[in-house]
This record gives structure tokens, C-alpha cells and sequence, in this order.
């Protein structure tokens, strides 16, 4: 494997982490990371509730941007990058 080129499905944790903390309230790292019905729900959350659950949507977002950002180069590459994750699975649960 050449360096820096990332395993298995090429996720990068940094770049998961800042759209968690950027884009977050949206949903949109979880479309990256491939929990693409994790990502619908809080997307639908913001735009459904017009910006007044969104909060909510952001402050989970938050959570799961430092989590990301913390998390061990191989307990995210076990989680992301050696296995699909499941449509609705969010950072915080303690998966494989």
C-alpha cells in the first residue's frame, strides 16, 4: 500500500470529523461515512422543523464531530473503512 492512501473504503477521519462539525446539523458526514438513512433523518429534521429542531440536529452533530476527530486511526478505520456501516447507524453507537 503506497503511503498515504487510506484502507478499505478510503474514508478519512479528518475530513469526516470537520463536516461533522461544519455541515453536521445537516447530516452531511453521515452520507460520507455511508449512513445514508442517518443522514436523510437529521437532514429531514432540519428542513422539516424549519430550522427549529435543528438544534438539536446540531448539538448531535457536534458530539459526533469530537468523537470522530478523537477517535483512534484504527478504531475509525475498523468502523468505516473495513466494513460498510449499516443505513442507521450513528458515531456514537459502539459498533465493530
Amino acid at each position: 500500500m503506497s503511503s498515504g492512501a487510506k484502507p478499505g473504503r478510503g474514508k478519512d477521519k479528518m475530513v469526516a470529523g470537520i463536516l461533522a462539525l461544519l455541515l453536521g446539523g445537516l447530516g452531511i458526514h453521515h452520507f460520507y461515512l455511508g449512513s445514508t438513512t442517518a443522514g436523510i433523518i437529521l437532514l429531514c429534521v432540519s428542513f422539516l422543523s424549519c430550522g427549529t429542531l435543528a438544534m438539536i440536529s446540531g448539538v448531535i452533530a457536534l458530539v459526533e464531530g469530537i468523537m470522530l476527530l478523537v477517535m483512534s486511526d484504527d478504531e475509525f478505520n475498523a468502523k468505516y473503512n473495513y466494513r460498510e456501516p449499516e443505513a442507521m447507524e450513528f458515531v456514537f453507537q459502539k459498533k465493530p
